[in-house]
C-alpha cells in the first residue's frame, strides 16, 4: 500500500527546498524528494540577488547564510577605453537591506535551507528517491511512483508541486502545453582559478563572434563561454587548443592550461520555454518546471524562489485544510505569470540586442550614445538594477513563515 502525505515536492533545487521549508513552517506535512544523494553538483546557478538575500533574511537564516564562503557584487560595468561605465548599481537599491548579489555554491544555499527545513516536525526529506511518474485517479493527480536504491515504489498526497527544473519528469508526465521560444546559443561552463584579491565584473567579455561571462567564485571563476546553438560537437572537434586559445585572448589573465581534457568543459542546453497553463487537478508546476529561463541576467534561481514563496502564501491554507481546488491552482499562475512573462521578454531582447549580433561578427561593445547616456544620467542603471536585483513581482516570506 502506498504511503501518503499532504503535499509532495519533487526536486530539491532552490525553488523546492524554499517552498517546502515554508509549507512546513505553516503545519503542512510536506514531503520532498530529490533524486540525488545531496546537493553537490557544479555549474548550477549560483547568484543569490537582493530579493532573496531579503527574504533568507525574513526566515531568520540571515547569519547562518552570511557565514557561508561567498563573494559580492554590487555593481555591473564595463570598460570603454580604460574607464570603467557603470551598466548596473546594485548600491541605488536603497530599499533592500543587502543591496548586492552573493554569488554563493548553491549546495551550500540547499544544505542551509535543508538544515531550516529539518527542525520543522511536519517536513521530510528524502534523498535518492527519483520520481519517476505520476499516480492518477481519473483525471485527477494522486501522488507520484518514485525509484530508490532499495526498489520502485508510490507516494500518494492531496498536491503534487513539480520543482524538478528544466527538464522536468513530472512537467512531461503531465501532458501540460508548453510553448517554446528559439534560443540562439548553447553554454559550455568550466571552471579556471582565480585571484582572490582582484575584482570583476559580470558583465561579458565580447570578441567578433566570442562571448565570455566569468563569475566569481572563492577560489576559481565558474566561466560561462557562449556558442552556437548546436555546435557543440563540431567546436570540440577543432581540438581543445584551439579553445584555450580564445579563452586566452578574452581573458588574458586566466590560467588555461588547468583546462586538462574537453571532459572539464560542461555542455548546457539552452531553453526558453513557459507552460501554458501550470496546473491540472492536483498539480502544479513551478520555477524552472513552469518556465526555463536564459541564464542572462542569472535570473533563474531568484525567480524560482519567488514562485516558490508566492505558492506557498496562496496554498499554505488550502492544504491545512486539505482542500486545494483548482481555482487555488490557477491563482499561483495569475500570481507570477506577469513577471515571468517580463522576464523572458527581457531575456529574448538580450539574445537579440547581445548574442546575435556578437555571433555574426560585431564586437559586442556598447554604442556610444548609450555610453553617454549612462555617463549624464547615473540613476538610470538603477532600472535594470531593480529588474536583475529584485524583480519584476517580489515576494516577501508571510508573517507566519518568518522568525
Amino acid at each position: 500500500m502506498a504511503e501518503s502525505t499532504t503535499c509532495v515536492i519533487v526536486g530539491g533545487g532552490p525553488a523546492g527546498m524554499v517552498l517546502g521549508l515554508l509549507l512546513a513552517r505553516a503545519g503542512v506535512e510536506v514531503t520532498l524528494l530529490e533524486k540525488h544523494a545531496d546537493f553537490l553538483r557544479d555549474f548550477r546557478g549560483d547568484t543569490v540577488h537582493p530579493s532573496t538575500l531579503r527574504l533568507l533574511d525574513d526566515l531568520g537564516l540571515w547569519d547562518s547564510f552570511n557565514a557561508l564562503p561567498q563573494s559580492r557584487i554590487d555593481h555591473l560595468g564595463f570598460d570603454v577605453d580604460g574607464d570603467e561605465v557603470t551598466l548596473i548599481d546594485l548600491r541605488r537599491l536603497r530599499s533592500q537591506p543587502h543591496p548586492y548579489i552573493a554569488m554563493v555554491p548553491q549546495w551550500d544555499l540547499l544544505n542551509l535551507l535543508a538544515e531550516a527545513a529539518a527542525k520543522e516536525p511536519s517536513f521530510t526529506l528524502r534523498l535518492q528517491h527519483e520520481v519517476t511518474g505520476l499516480l492518477r485517479s481519473g483525471n485527477r493527480v494522486t501522488g507520484v511512483r518514485y525509484r530508490t536504491p532499495d526498489g520502485e515504489a508510490e507516494l500518494t498526497a492531496d498536491l503534487t508541486i513539480a520543482c524538478d527544473g528544466r527538464t522536468s519528469t513530472v512537467r512531461r508526465e503531465s501532458g501540460l502545453p508548453v510553448k517554446e521560444w528559439p534560443v540562439p546559443f548553447d553554454v559550455w561552463w568550466f571552471r579556471l582559478p582565480r585571484d582572490a584579491s582582484a575584482e570583476y565584473s559580470l558583465v561579458p567579455r565580447t570578441a567578433p563572434g566570442k562571448l565570455v561571462v566569468m563569475i566569481p567564485r572563492e577560489g576559481y571563476f565558474q566561466i560561462a563561454f557562449l556558442i552556437p546553438k548546436g555546435s557543440d560537437a563540431a567546436l570540440r572537434a577543432r581540438g581543445l587548443e584551439v579553445f584555450r586559445e580564445e579563452i586566452a585572448a578574452l581573458v588574458p589573465e586566466a590560467e588555461t592550461s588547468h583546462l586538462m581534457s574537453w571532459d572539464d568543459v560542461k555542455l548546457l542546453d539552452v531553453k526558453l520555454n513557459r507552460l501554458t497553463r501550470w496546473h491540472a487537478d492536483g498539480l502544479l508546476c513551478i520555477g524552472d518546471a513552469a518556465h526555463a529561463m536564459s541564464p542572462m541576467g542569472g535570473v533563474g534561481i531568484n525567480l524560482a524562489v519567488q514562485d516558490a514563496v508566492g505558492a506557498a502564501t496562496l496554498l499554505a491554507e488550502p492544504l491545512r485544510r486539505r482542500g486545494v481546488t483548482d481555482a487555488d491552482l490557477a491563482a499561483v499562475r495569475r500570481r507570477r505569470l506577469p513577471a515571468t512573462v517580463v522576464t523572458q521578454a527581457i531575456q529574448r531582447a538580450m539574445h537579440r540586442a547581445l548574442v546575435v549580433p556578437v555571433f555574426g561578427g560585431a564586437d559586442g561593445k556598447p554604442p556610444a550614445a548609450f555610453v553617454t547616456l549612462l555617463r549624464k544620467l547615473p540613476w538610470v542603471t538603477a532600472i535594470p538594477a531593480r529588474v536583475i536585483g529584485v524583480g519584476v513581482r517580489p515576494e516577501r516570506a508571510p508573517e507566519w513563515a518568518r522568525r
